[in-house]
């Protein structure tokens, strides 16, 4: 032994003076670092249950569950996630690409309990000592998640003027499955679309290229998705999950997509849908808009015999003859019902129910009657000189342009109302090469047209005149229009919570020289083909059928839908009752 090895224990009495580096109560005096992966916390307000953190959990420490006190609304799931410390290894990645930012991560990182139940807890729910830390883990700068949607190609406003042209243009196959990457899968879209179609199931079928197995997934509740992928108003994409934290999915391209990729003449194949045997029951449906065209297709391969009676030459309601073609080309639509015909339904056209064909003709000839019409009489505007020529409403307009007839709109328009009925008059009269101005009584984030109808219309050089109450049209010397005379409005607040009224002000009239007026402030239903022992029988609200959660009225075997029934006034809406009406028929007729 040398004399450092003796002398070595005895250097150990220099640090005697130091010191120390041990840390007396750890539990205190060690705090986590400012960003440290520690306990979660969640919002749980800001939280939509979406089930995000949940999908790329890959330890399956999450659990999204219900939460008494949080009610299930669009948009919002109701469940809240459950985190299993037991499983949980801290990576964070929950955090990362939560879609709402509400899901963090304390920096306390001490937890001591005999009982390992505590370590599996609702954060946000179950109240913890770390939930009002201001440090942890948050979602960092960038997005795991792409926040933009891929932009879609449109024809420009410049090119626009004059043509009927479809101004968007599709997805190639790239941008669609980068646009159906962005997808989470969450299925909140599920419950917000009226037909509740398998968003996600055809998204994935997107991303996977199997544009058959989207097609199928399409079908099993939309017969119509070459129109909807157009003209839906895609409630889907108000509560989608990513749109949180960027633009929402782009679902309706998608759709469409999937229904622009697949030829018309391999539908049967790929839907399975060969010989029909036929169940010897017939079924009388009165108008071929879409809700008509959604009944008769599930009813058809169910094996029922189904006939479409059909006042017009053409299928497809006010999608066919109210919709401009820069929005719907007609030959899509074409299509859609040619497919129905191929499969066995029938077609009546130019079949006006109480005049070509009695309702109790086909009350007795079927075993149940589905009635699928449409709001086609318009709302009179009632002002002054409101019947004189170079007076129009816009559901005659927008049907005689698509029919391709001449319309002389002259130099100047005004259009009367703001929703999407009179966006596409609008619109419509600008491609015609006329100045437009729309008067609407209320301001322009009161207008019911969707945003886009809008932010469109102002593209084209659409002008809107908000608060504006029309009172009197004033002819030229030939009796003519000449111009329009309008009161400006102020908005006042409702004393019962309603949305602000506008009220004239006093001395506020203006002259607006014009050479055409065409009002567009809604429409109502026509029942007078119905015979009065029927329509006495058949309850209805405001105008509108009152039907049960199959879409059947209390007359036993009178089903309705579309615009007759629900006050959304979409396609999507309307193909949701075609569909429930015909689960209700089966229902009734086969047990």
């Amino acid at each position: 032994m040398s004399l450092k090895d003796i002398l070595s224990p005895l250097s150990a009495w220099r640090n005697i003076t130091r010191e120390p580096v041990t840390i007396k109560d750890p539990l205190n005096d060690r705090p986590g670092a400012p960003r440290y992966r520690g306990f979660h916390k969640n919002d749980i307000e800001k939280c939509i249950g979406c089930g995000t953190c949940e999908t790329i959990c890959e330890n399956e420490a999450i659990d999204l569950v219900e939460v008494a006190s949080i009610n299930a609304k669009n948009g919002d799931s109701g469940l809240r996630p459950l985190v299993d410390y037991g499983r949980c290894c801290w990576c964070a990645l929950c955090v990362d690409v939560c879609t709402t930012g509400s899901l963090t991560m304390s920096n306390e990182y001490t937890w001591v309990s005999n009982n390992p139940e505590d370590f599996r807890y609702i954060p946000g729910v179950d109240k913890k000592s770390w939930d009002d830390s201001e440090l942890g883990w948050k979602k960092p700068d960038y997005d795991l998640i792409p926040a933009g949607r891929i932009d879609m190609e449109e024809l420009k406003p410049a090119d626009r003027e004059g043509t009927f042209l479809e101004i968007v243009r599709g997805y190639s196959r790239a941008q669609a499955e980068k646009e159906a990457d962005r997808c989470t899968e969450c299925g909140l879209c599920i419950s917000a679309c009226p037909a509740h179609m398998d968003i996600p199931g055809y998204i994935k079928a997107v991303r996977e290229g199997n544009m058959e197995e989207g097609l199928r997934l399409l079908y099993e509740t939309n017969p119509l998705p070459e129109m909807c992928g157009r003209v839906c108003t895609h409630k889907c994409e108000e509560v989608c999950a990513v749109g949180h934290s960027g633009d929402p999915l782009a679902i309706r391209w998608l759709k469409r997509y999937i229904a622009d990729q697949v030829p018309f003449e391999e539908y049967k194949r790929i839907l399975g849908i060969q010989e029909i045997e036929g169940n010897g029951k017939k079924v009388g449906i009165i108008g071929a808009g879409p809700s008509g065209l959604s009944a008769a297709y599930y009813l058809r391969i169910r094996g029922f015999e189904v006939s479409i009676y059909e006042a017009k030459s053409k299928g497809g309601g006010m999608t066919m003859y109210g919709i401009p073609k820069y929005r719907l080309p007609i030959n899509m639509l074409d299509s859609e019902i040619g497919f129905l015909e191929e499969i066995g339904v029938k077609f009546e056209y130019e079949t006006r129910v109480g005049e070509d064909i009695s309702f109790d003709d086909i009350y007795t000839k079927h075993d149940a009657v589905f009635i699928g019409i449409g709001f086609e009489k318009p709302y009179k505007i009632n002002i002054e000189g409101e019947n004189m020529p170079g007076s129009l409403q816009a559901i005659s307009f927008l049907d005689d342009i698509n029919k391709d007839k001449t319309v002389d709109v002259g130099k100047t328009v005004a259009v009367i109302g703001g929703g999407n009925v009179a966006m596409d008059a609008a619109r419509v009269s600008k491609r015609l090469g006329a100045e437009v101005i729309m008067l609407y009584r209320r301001r322009v984030e009161d207008m019911p047209a969707d945003q886009e109808e809008i932010h469109g219309a102002y593209e084209e050089g659409v002008q809107i005149y908000q608060q504006t109450i029309p009172v009197e049209l004033i002819p030229d010397e030939k009796g003519k229009v000449k111009a329009i005379k309008y009161l400006k409005a102020e908005m006042v607040a409702d004393d019962k919570g309603g949305r602000p009224r506008p009220v004239p002000i006093e001395g506020s009239e203006t002259i607006l020289e014009i050479d055409t007026l065409i009002g567009a402030i809604g429409q109502e239903a026509d029942y007078s083909f119905l015979p009065e022992k029927y329509s006495d029988s058949i309850q209805t609200d405001r105008g509108r059928m009152i039907v049960n959660e199959n879409n059947q009225t209390n007359l036993e075997k009178v089903f309705a839908g579309g615009d007759a029934v629900n006050r959304t006034a979409d396609a999507i809406s309307a193909i949701a009752d075609g569909h429930r009406a015909a689960n209700g028929i089966e229902k009734l007729l086969l047990g």
